[in-house]
């Protein structure tokens, strides 16, 4: 399922992990002076992609500039790991179970580093990912491995597995 899901919706590598394919940009944008201070330049009102993850894959520790609203579509549980700006970490159950405390959709904060797994007996979770204002390359931070655990030595392990 997971390799037709790749060919159908002609997914490509992404940097942090996984695979992944913009599904769509708002025509209109944001002019850097109606933007915060953090944005360097223009941004669309808001992007989406699809995102698949394998198992055995991980989305490494990054952070982007704006809100990221996550939204689960098929496979099994991926699980999100997000450290806040004051280093309290949470874990989301991105899934379809919500007997089991499982969320269709979960919101990442802007500026917190966050990383994701499949949970061990998924073989693959596809998600989507929708961002505003919306996703820049020049907004997005993978996180170097050193610097984030002398920042939060509290995390040190799951930082350790989860950066590349």
């Amino acid at each position: 399922m997971k390799n037709e899901l790749i060919d159908y919706y002609s997914l490509m590598p992404h940097p942090e992990g996984g695979w992944y394919k913009e599904t769509y940009k708002s025509s209109e944008s944001i002019k850097k002076s109606g933007l915060p201070k953090r944005f360097k330049g223009k941004r669309f009102l808001s992007t989406s992609i699809y995102f698949l993850l394998e198992k055995g894959d991980f989305s490494a520790f990054h952070k982007i500039k704006s809100d990221e609203c996550w939204h689960f579509y098929s496979g099994g549980v991926l699980l999100i790991y997000i450290i806040n700006e004051s280093g309290e970490m949470e874990t989301v159950k991105l899934g379809n179970n919500f007997k089991e405390g499982e969320l269709f959709q979960y919101v990442v904060p802007a500026n917190c580093w966050f990383a994701s797994v499949p949970l061990k007996n998924s073989s693959f979770s596809f998600v989507g990912c929708t961002v505003s204002p919306g996703f820049d390359f020049n907004d997005f931070e993978l996180a170097n491995r050193k610097d984030l655990i002398k920042k939060y030595p509290q995390h040190k392990k799951l930082i350790s597995k989860f950066c590349r």
